[in-house]
């Protein structure tokens, strides 16, 4: 009888510790959910945002330029000077790493420029930038959020003409509140405006499959420009073609050459021997 009175008192208790555990457990995860809704509320409750433009503009096959315009409102600068500051400083470094250019339109707002030779350089510069060294994005990892950026540029040449299939992934799921299950919780659309552009001298064609990124056309045709979705996982393809340097340089040695055979024969290699 003492035997099953000693039982039960330890099945009790181990039963209660459990429970406390349990509820500790699940009270921690729920008021980390909590905090994180009441840090983000409190951005989303200031009424300025971020702007944050990257464009890719091509002048030609062997030129051309990775524009960013960023600015803070002066709402949110106020509220984090601090942290703007060293946010667009950042820029600035990765920038000038680049040989890129750098123009402090305010103390809020800058444009960088980075320019480019080929599609090949345009891509390693895209994501040396966005994509930094580990130990550059571990000492800086408080200063700038975490996103992932992959782009990517397949160029093929045909004839005189030059394909290129453009392809870009921007994860901003860290910008926003999601669930373990992977539902958005609070998007910070209001905070953060993000666009994509790109700029060709014969125009481009969207080729996403992504119906909730449809690019909005400039008149002329000739530009492109995406508004990325806030913590979401955002893909977007383009086609353009560009005239081939290969292509051209083949026509000019072809058109040298019978110029010179003429010059010499008096006529082309075509016509008949009299």
């Amino acid at each position: 009888m003492a035997w099953d009175q000693n039982f039960n008192q330890i099945s009790k208790q181990f039963s209660q510790q459990n429970l406390h555990q349990y509820i500790s457990r699940r009270s921690f995860k729920l008021w980390r959910w909590v905090f994180l809704a009441i840090v983000l509320l409190s951005y989303l409750a200031i009424s300025g945002c971020v702007q944050y433009d990257v464009g890719v503009s091509f002048a030609g096959p062997h030129q051309g330029v990775l524009v960013q315009h960023i600015r803070f409102d002066e709402e949110l600068s106020s509220f984090g000077s601090k942290q703007s500051r060293q946010w667009l400083s950042r820029i600035e470094t990765r920038a000038k790493s680049l040989a890129g250019q750098i123009k402090r339109d305010s103390p809020q707002e800058i444009t960088v420029q980075i320019p480019f030779t080929s599609g090949q350089e345009l891509a390693e510069k895209f994501n040396a930038f966005f994509q930094p060294s580990q130990a550059d994005n571990t000492r800086n990892q408080e200063n700038l959020p975490d996103l992932d950026v992959r782009f990517d540029l397949q160029q093929s040449n045909l004839l005189l003409l030059q394909r290129n299939h453009l392809q870009l992934d921007v994860d901003l799921r860290s910008l926003g509140l999601v669930s373990p299950e992977g539902e958005v919780i609070i998007n910070p659309g209001s905070l953060f405006q993000l666009e994509f552009s790109l700029e060709a001298p014969w125009g481009a064609k969207n080729n996403s499959k992504d119906n909730a990124l449809i690019p909005l056309v400039s008149p002329d045709g000739h530009k492109l420009t995406w508004q990325l979705q806030a913590a979401k996982l955002n893909h977007l393809e383009a086609v353009f073609w560009l005239p081939s340097p290969i292509g051209l340089g083949a026509v000019v040695i072809i058109l040298l050459m019978l110029a010179g055979f003429y010059l010499k024969y008096q006529q082309m290699p075509w016509a008949k021997i009299r």
